[in-house]
């Protein structure tokens, strides 16, 4: 059971969420479902500023999420397990942040009660991103800002406060 003075991010480990716990981490940037590339001889990885097609490129959100799997075979479903193994998430994302023992920043939604947060910070993809129905070679679209660590990113790690057990 989590203690109600502190949020759920904080008392609950990733693989303990529940559902709606899980998807509310999501603070909507829109960076995930940005193309990358990675380079075959060093493994590095360039991010690109062209959006899956389904992303909507104004609310940084797929626009088919229940049936996206359907629509786009390659799209990759997070959990907690496949997070271990990731290298691709932006540093502000709060699956990895919660994962790297860190909280989530002031502008995430879940801490500022507004999905426009992540927008009005300058944080999203909002602006920044093409579809992948435009863009041509992803070789011409090459981006440093998704990997680029905001403000309001502490790189160093939070105290987890205790859990309770349930004895």
């Amino acid at each position: 059971m989590a203690d109600s003075a502190f949020p759920f991010w904080q008392t609950t480990s990733l693989s303990d969420m529940s559902k709606e716990q899980w998807e509310s981490l999501c603070d909507g940037c829109g960076k995930c479902c940005l193309h990358k590339l990675r380079d075959d001889e060093t493994d590095a990885i360039y991010f690109t500023n062209v959006a899956c097609r389904l992303l909507d490129l104004q609310s940084c959100r797929c626009s088919s999420y229940e049936t996206r799997f359907r629509k786009v075979p390659d799209c990759v479903s997070l959990t907690p397990d496949i997070l271990a193994d990731i290298d691709w998430l932006p540093p502000s994302c709060a699956y990895i942040l919660i994962r790297d023992g860190q909280d989530l920043p002031e502008w995430h939604p879940l801490r500022s009660g507004s999905v426009e947060s992540i927008h009005e910070a300058g944080i999203s993809g909002r602006g920044k991103m093409i579809s992948e129905r435009e863009a041509g070679l992803l070789e011409d679209h090459l981006v440093d800002w998704p990997a680029e660590i905001p403000s309001g990113v502490a790189r160093k790690k939070r105290k987890r406060r205790p859990r309770k057990t349930p004895w």
